[in-house]
Order: structure tokens, then sequence, then C-alpha cells
């Protein structure tokens, strides 16, 4: 029994005493360590959620919609002008057999339609006509992944809020103007905010009539009346960033 002790103490001390001499990092070891432990007892959604945009299972119509659309912000957000695309000398060369005016959409796909719509108006500050994208359908459809990787892909900080749960107006107003105002200050690489509005249908009429007129701002720089530069601090500047809503219920 006295053996069996002392074996057993110095058995305690060996394990006590490896992890003080074993490495020089000690942080190396304790970080995989947390994040083998972390990945272990995390839930599924979360460990085989989508990272990039090829990874998505989602519609791909709908994923290239909605990015087209967040992409149409560039010159705004990002100072970048939209590139051109190169005229097809096949076509120049070989004019079609049929004439272009009598159906100028018969012929065109519906990814083809659809940009033309989003491209067809631009406001005087090159922002889209479009301010704000709607995703809907029914719940694990991937509408929240879709627009957070869709943001990082295009080089957005992404900002969830659920419109459920404030339910006050001036509340409202005010997260809805930090996000889309205030530019992210964590981190070296400081990105401009998406704001992505989650249950959007449970949001109270009030707050929808706040959304909307964030949205309908307009820029009163022109006017150079006093009493319309105090209304345009007071209610807050124009929109310069993209908002995604999800919904459940159209």
């Amino acid at each position: 029994r006295r053996r069996v002790l002392e074996a057993s103490q110095q058995l305690t001390e060996i394990i006590s005493s490896e992890p003080s001499s074993e490495s020089p990092e000690p942080g190396g070891d304790r970080d995989a360590g947390a994040e083998e432990d972390s990945a272990a007892h995390c839930l599924w959604v979360d460990k085989f959620t989508p990272r990039r945009y090829m990874e998505l299972l989602s519609d791909d119509y709908t994923n290239r919609c909605l990015l087209k659309w967040l992409k149409l912000w560039d010159m705004v957000v990002f100072g970048k002008e939209k590139a051109l695309k190169k005229a097809k000398p096949s076509t120049a060369a070989h004019p079609p057999f049929s004439h272009p005016k009598e159906h100028p959409n018969k012929w065109k796909t519906k990814v083809q339609l659809t940009e033309e719509a989003l491209e067809a108006e631009l406001d005087q500050h090159k922002r889209p006509k479009y301010k704000v994208a709607l995703l809907c359908g029914p719940p694990g459809l991937g509408k929240t992944t879709l627009a957070h990787v869709i943001a990082r892909h295009a080089g957005y900080n992404a900002v969830e809020m659920n419109a459920s749960d404030d339910r006050s107006p001036e509340v409202f107003r005010t997260r809805i103007e930090a996000a889309t105002q205030m530019r992210s200050v964590l981190g070296a690489d400081e990105k401009p905010n998406c704001l992505i509005i989650d249950e959007i249908d449970g949001a109270p009429a009030a707050s929808i009539n706040v959304l909307l007129s964030i949205i309908q701002r307009k820029d009163v720089e022109g006017e150079g009346a006093a009493g319309a530069g105090r209304r345009r601090r007071r209610e807050g500047g124009l929109l310069l960033r993209p908002i995604i809503c999800i919904c459940n219920d159209q």
C-alpha cells in the first residue's frame, strides 16, 4: 500500500510539472486546445455554415441578384467606378437577322432583365434606385446566412439587428443611424457597415415609418436656408449605406 501511494505521488508530480517545462509557448497549445474544444461543442449549423460565396446552397439567381444590387453601392461607399462591359465583336461583325427594335426583350434571360432593371436609374448621388433589399421565405431557407456571406464578399462589415426587439421607434431610429452612418472601429481593417434587419415583418408600423423616412431623405445642400441645415442635422444625414431586410411573411 505504501509503494502504491508513493508511485501515485510521483505520477501526480510528473503530471503537474509537465506543462511548465514542455513548451516555450504556453499560449499556442492553450489556443489550439480551446479551438478544438469550441469546435467539438459548437452546433452543426454553426460548424458547417457557409463562409464564402461559392459555398452557398441557396438559389443562384437570388444570390446573384443580391450581389449585383450590393455592388451598385460601390461608387458611393468605396468610390469605385463601375467596370464597363466590352461589346462582343461577333455581334458587330454579324448583325442579327431580325430587327432588334421589334422585340428588344424577347431573347434576354431573366438575369439580364433583372440587371437592367437594377441599373435603370441612379440618383444624383450615384446610389441605386432601390435603397433596400428584402429577402423573404420560410425559416431555415438561409436568408440570414446569404445576407452575411454576400456582405462580407462585397467588402462590408455585416451589422445585424432584430426589428422585433426594438419596439420603440426612437431606439429603432438610433440603431439604424448608428449602423449606417458610423464606421466600424474593430480591428485594423476598417470596413463600411452593411445593415441587416432581421424579422422586419415583426416591427410595428411606427418603426417601418422611421425606416421609410431614413430611406427617403433628400439632400438639402442646395437650399441654403439655415432652417433646412438645422433640420438636416437634427434628422441625420443622407443614407449612404445599403440595408438588407429579412422577413418570413412578405
